[in-house]
């Protein structure tokens, strides 16, 4: 990244200035610069890897600082791969205490979504999802899922990598609603649901959000023999809590974890100590328990409720239909590309994803017009024998 940008500088500048640019060239810069920068292994292991990347370093702030001279024309530190590789060494190399220029290495670098992975396209972003690596883009299908017609694409979306998915959910229903396709249930996967999205849609839009709702990560639940949240009762109006054996909160507060806004309560100690169930309720020899609890009786309901629904089996058969849009992911990646990038910049690839998930609409379209009645597909003999034995 870092070699590649500083050539990309030279290349640009040596086309704009070359007057300028030879007098600053090194004897070594041909060889290091002269061509792409691949660097494979490089010898020396990690040690040799920083060496390399501080060489890159003193070279690019030997350009950057050369750029901006006072004698320097303004225009070539305006030249778009000058800048970029300003933005490249402010996000990889800093100066210690002592004035010496350093690499940035691992949890020093930006946040993956400040820093980009390419000085070609400065929308490509890192980002890991589930132990996949990769560097460009996030994108986002919905489908129809209506039994007698063919499932098509009605909406696309394309984000740098690093934008977590739920933060497309009210973007999605707004784009919806703004084309006169606002549905009355949209079947999503956990990422897009929370009890705020699920009150938004409905508020807004008058959409049924369905998803699972992330349980409760208490150890209580985990363990299924303990009192997990949904085991207290709320007083929202007297702002209290009422524990499985009768006792009152001693306390109410407002909470901030992560950005995000809750409700503290807290037991008192001494009835927590003396409670005989207290060993179900907390791990703590010596704390009263505390609950965290989203911050108004709405959410809390929606929240509790969608958690108990979730695990009925109507609610699993409601929910088995979302299963669809894997296939259809399946289908642009396999047959469209739809991982592979072929444009720079996220709107030109917006434009890509758009033409893709259209191209999978006419094949399905005309796949329905030939074939209208879906054949459903044969279970396998053995699925076959065990359901017939149960």
């Amino acid at each position: 990244m870092a070699g590649e940008s500083l050539r990309a500088a030279l290349e640009q500048l040596a086309q704009a200035a070359p007057d300028w640019l030879l007098p600053l060239v090194e004897p070594e810069w041909d060889k290091r610069y002269g061509r792409k920068v691949e660097i494979g292994k490089v010898p020396g292991g990690k040690t040799g890897a920083t060496a390399l990347a501080q060489a890159f370093g003193r070279d690019g702030c030997k350009l950057l600082a050369a750029a901006w001279a006072p004698n320097t024309p303004p225009r070539l530190r305006e030249l778009p791969q000058v800048e970029i590789l300003r933005r490249v060494w402010v996000h990889h190399y800093y100066w210690d205490a002592r004035g010496r220029l350093r690499w940035r290495d691992g949890h020093a670098l930006p946040p993956a979504s400040l820093r980009f992975d390419s000085p070609y396209d400065t929308d490509a972003h890192y980002c890991v999802k589930r132990g996949t690596a990769w560097s460009g883009y996030r994108t986002h299908f919905t489908e129809t899922c209506t039994s007698d017609l063919p499932e098509v694409v009605v909406h696309v979306a394309t984000t740098i990598a690093p934008v977590q998915d739920g933060e497309l959910t009210d973007q999605i229903h707004d784009d919806l609603a703004a084309s006169g396709l606002a549905t009355g249930e949209h079947v999503v996967d956990a990422a897009y649901v929370t009890a705020q999205r699920i009150e938004h849609a409905q508020r807004v839009h008058q959409i049924t959000l369905l998803g699972p709702v992330a349980p409760d990560p208490s150890h209580q639940t985990k363990a299924h023999n303990g009192f997990d949240k949904a085991s207290f009762t709320v007083d929202w109006d007297g702002h209290q809590v009422v524990c499985p054996r009768g006792q009152t909160s001693r306390t109410w507060k407002p909470l901030r974890i992560s950005g995000h806004d809750y409700i503290q309560v807290r037991f008192g100690e001494a009835a927590c100590r003396a409670c005989t169930d207290r060993a179900r309720c907390t791990n703590s020899e010596v704390r009263p328990r505390s609950l965290a609890m989203l911050p108004t009786r709405e959410l809390h309901e929606i929240q509790q409720a969608n958690r108990l629904d979730q695990r009925t089996r109507q609610w699993q058969d409601r929910y088995a239909i979302r299963a669809g849009i894997e296939a259809t992911l399946s289908q642009n990646i396999r047959t469209c590309g739809l991982r592979r990038t072929r444009y720079r910049g996220l709107q030109k690839t917006h434009v890509q994803h758009i033409l893709t998930a259209l191209a999978c609409n006419v094949t399905r379209i005309t796949d329905w017009i030939a074939t209208p009645t879906q054949k459903q597909r044969a279970p396998s003999h053995f699925h076959a024998l065990c359901t017939a034995t149960s």
